[in-house]
């Protein structure tokens, strides 16, 4: 199929971009990589009335360094932020997560922005943001506001922006310990295509290998990312071992609602969680424990 009709425009600003969405409301779509909203609109599951073209806008490219967080602009080639080392080291589960996304020739195009605002609830980048507590900054005529992550994502494909904001920025926040390791896996069918069931986890410990910090995300078996707050919680002050972290673990078919279809049943989906879950907890662990010992883990 082709997509429907629509008029194009194209921003040079994000204030034009905004004035723009402001204008056509609800009928209008900011275009960036395309990678998602494209195919939607060949299948005409999309059909806006207006496509305004942001890719030129280079405060929408910016990349840096801001205190406690990492700040990236929505408009960020995905394999920009994968080759950038100096940010793979601030918040490595960026690039861990981004190992999985598509092939090479969607992150040539696809953006930061453009996979978080379409909300997939089994993309790899919205479970980042999630389980790390990202925010969001949204730009409007006359002001923006910042929504942090937990309030970003509502449902599937839905997140809290305004048919006239724009994603700005998004500040990924960094771990400034010594002793921070952090792991990303999923099952698919094929490697680039939406995870069946994801998980990623980063942990910070003591010079004594006792955890002093955690969080863990679990992606496609709800409705949004899930980050399990409990469960990580429940990790601080252990040592991280294999028992500990399979106990934790046991209880997380409680913060999922999974669905079947004919990839999965709801309990493998569980099922999944929890043995992705224990893996990336583990592996997260060893490569906190590696960059103690001076060694690569």
């Amino acid at each position: 199929m082709k997509a429907a009709i629509f008029e194009y425009a194209r921003a040079d600003s994000i204030a034009q971009a905004c004035s723009l969405l402001a204008e056509h409301g609800a009928d209008a779509k900011l275009l960036a990589g395309g990678q998602s909203l494209v195919p939607m609109m060949a299948m005409r599951l999309a059909r806006p009335a207006w496509l305004i073209n942001v890719n030129e806008i280079a405060e929408l490219k910016s990349s840096r360094r801001d205190g406690a967080a990492w700040v990236t602009g929505a408009g960020l080639r995905q394999v920009d932020v994968e080759r950038d080392g100096e940010l793979a080291r601030a918040v490595p589960l960026i690039r861990q997560g981004l190992y999985w996304v598509g092939h090479v020739q969607t992150k040539n195009r696809g953006t930061v922005g453009g996979s978080l605002v379409h909300a997939d609830p089994s993309a790899e980048l919205p479970l980042v943001a999630q389980a790390l507590g990202a925010s969001f900054v949204l730009r409007r005529n006359g002001g923006e506001r910042t929504v942090a992550a937990a309030d970003f994502f509502q449902a599937p494909m839905m997140t809290a922006t305004e048919p006239d904001e724009c994603l700005a920025e998004v500040r990924w926040p960094v771990w400034q310990g010594e002793r921070v390791g952090s792991a990303f896996d999923e099952l698919s069918i094929r490697h680039g295509d939406y995870a069946i069931v994801a998980a990623c986890a980063q942990v910070e410990v003591d010079s004594a290998g006792r955890c002093v910090r955690a969080v863990l995300g679990i992606g496609g078996a709800a409705s949004v990312p899930v980050s399990a707050e409990a469960i990580a919680r429940s990790l601080h002050g252990t040592q991280l071992d294999d028992t500990t972290v399979e106990a934790a673990v046991e209880s997380i078919g409680q913060y999922l609602e999974p669905g079947s279809d004919v990839h999965a049943t709801a309990e493998y989906r569980v099922h999944l969680a929890r043995v992705l879950a224990a893996r990336v907890l583990r592996q997260a662990r060893d490569h906190a424990a590696g960059k103690a010992r001076g060694t690569r883990a």
